[in-house]
């Protein structure tokens, strides 16, 4: 069985306030990117295929895949101008294997335990995603604010990276999506539902496993860097 990780690594520092987009920032010493490139290093995992924008590929390349000696990153392909078209350039490039992560390299605090989890899922359900169940009341709100209904809490859950799938499944259901329109689309799990019309399950993330947005991040994500 070969595994690849896809990691994506678009995205920019417009919430952030920075000219540098956020997965290049600095969090205890190295880029945010790094991190879970290096869990994906140590793990299980074949390979990686690392998506980035055009003009941040020598960047990836020389500062990170080559600096730190990450070898299985086999592939630095360019992505797209949504984060669906990137991931549909990364599915392509990962050629032939049986399962693949999808993770978005915002990420930096995934660990092996989490990809273990992931695997184990995907390969009793053949589509997964990292999830925690949420810890706030939520509302669903109409476009003038009003409340329209407060769904269960035990049935809400944050959705998280990686996401895990067999690969001829998830690359058929983005290939489906190609030239349709995509709006609204913001996450693997979302493509594999609209497009086939088959159910995506749910494995344990993490509370630590945040997405840098806002400087706030980048303080927590060091904090449980160093805990690690």
């Amino acid at each position: 069985m070969k595994t690849v990780g896809i990691v994506l690594s678009g995205g920019s520092g417009k919430r952030m306030g920075t000219e540098l987009p956020k997965q290049y920032l600095e969090v205890g010493g190295y880029p945010v990117l790094y991190y879970s490139l290096a869990v994906m290093q140590k793990s299980f995992l074949d390979e990686i295929v690392l998506v980035a924008a055009p003009e941040w590929m020598d960047y990836c390349r020389e500062e990170l895949v080559e600096r730190y000696h990450l070898t299985k990153v086999t592939k630095i392909v360019a992505g797209g101008a949504e984060r669906y078209d990137s991931v549909a350039c990364g599915l392509e490039a990962a050629g032939e294997a049986d399962v693949v992560f999808i993770h978005d390299g915002a990420r930096p605090c995934i660990d092996e335990a989490m990809l273990a989890r992931g695997l184990e899922k995907c390969l009793e359900t053949g589509a997964c995603v990292a999830a925690v169940p949420s810890k706030d009341t939520v509302k669903i709100v109409a476009e003038d604010g009003r409340i329209e209904y407060t769904p269960q809490r035990s049935t809400v859950w944050a959705v998280q990276t990686p996401q895990v799938f067999s690969l001829d499944l998830v690359r058929r259901a983005y290939r489906m999506l190609a030239g349709q329109d995509a709006a609204g689309i913001t996450d693997d799990a979302m493509v594999v539902e609209k497009m086939l019309g088959l159910p995506v399950y749910v494995y344990e993330g993490s509370y630590r496993n945040i997405k840098i947005t806002t400087p706030e991040d980048l303080i927590s994500a060091e904090r449980f860097l160093a805990e690690a």
